[in-house]
């Protein structure tokens, strides 16, 4: 049996009132309206609930029994509500992003330290993943993503860097022994240290200079799973196996170093940074509204 919550809340308050007129100055409803949700009610259930005349209206036995059940119920469910009303006044509870690896080597560790203080009510949960998944079929809450992977219907708002660069690198010793390519096609005739995503999908190398765009597909000893072994190419590099192509900043520690030279710089693509996705609800979670406000309060990168 299905019954309106509506029709329920309107015996109380005639029950309460010990009529429909006082029911109605203290709900804010009509006298009439009232009557016709007791009726609904006192059908749907197929007895009387009010027994009414022209000075009073008193609770029949099964009404007053009712009553004795209800009270009590309809405080829990308040009590429910309230809950809830506090997630929405209070930024507790847990924010799940779905992010690749990149963004959480190079984006994140720059803003969670912050956020984690300013809201210590909040458990921040990351899934650091670069296959291309649905966020809220993977019971995320947001995601970063670049540009050309956005969802439809989703809000983006950037976040970490504007611009990012990709960057060819190798070990000085490598370089040394095998020479320095001077045009993304000399690397034809290096190691090349690739990465393949889950899919299989083998990104080629993507180069750019005044305009001229070159795409090779360059060969070598090492191919890694993105994002879950991109440290060991790094590693490999770093050893002198061979040529490694890889986000800027995270070749630029090892460049600072010493430990990798930049190869082809004038050469290196610049693309546009990530960004923070979200559905585009109404009601955003407590956890999620008081992240999206957090970011965009963050000062350019």
């Amino acid at each position: 049996m299905t019954t309106n919550l509506s029709d329920i809340h309107a015996f109380l308050a005639v029950a309460r009132a010990n009529g429909f007129r006082e029911a109605a100055r203290l709900t804010g409803s009509s006298a009439s309206r009232l009557s016709e949700a007791v009726r609904r009610l006192e059908d749907q259930l197929g007895v009387r609930l009010l027994n009414r005349t022209t000075r009073s209206v008193a609770p029949t036995e099964a009404g007053a029994r009712l009553l004795e059940r209800l009270e009590p119920a309809l405080k829990e469910v308040d009590a429910a509500l309230d809950v809830a009303n506090g997630f929405r006044d209070k930024a507790a509870g847990t924010l799940k992003l779905n992010v690749p690896v990149s963004a959480a080597r190079l984006v994140l560790p720059r803003i969670v330290p912050a956020f984690l203080a300013a809201y210590p009510d909040i458990r921040l949960e990351v899934i650091a993943e670069d296959s291309f998944v649905d966020v809220l079929a993977a019971g995320c809450d947001a995601g970063i993503r670049y540009d050309e992977r956005l969802e439809q219907d989703m809000i983006a708002i950037p976040i970490g860097p504007r611009e990012q660069r990709f960057a060819t690198a190798a070990a000085p010793h490598y370089l040394r022994a095998r020479g320095t390519p001077k045009h993304p096609h000399d690397l034809m005739k290096h190691d090349c240290l690739r990465g393949q995503f889950a899919s299989g999908s083998m990104p080629a190398w993507e180069f750019e200079r005044r305009g001229d765009v070159v795409k090779i597909e360059p060969t070598g000893p090492l191919l890694v799973r993105i994002g879950a072994a991109t440290d060991l190419a790094v590693d490999a590099a770093v050893s002198g196996c061979g040529v490694i192509y890889l986000f800027e900043d995270w070749l630029q520690p090892y460049m600072q170093r010493g430990e990798l030279e930049p190869v082809l710089e004038p050469w290196w693509p610049r693309f546009s940074g990530p960004f923070l996705y979200y559905p585009g609800r109404r009601h955003l979670p407590a956890p999620l509204r008081v992240f999206v406000d957090f970011v965009k309060a963050l000062p350019p990168w």
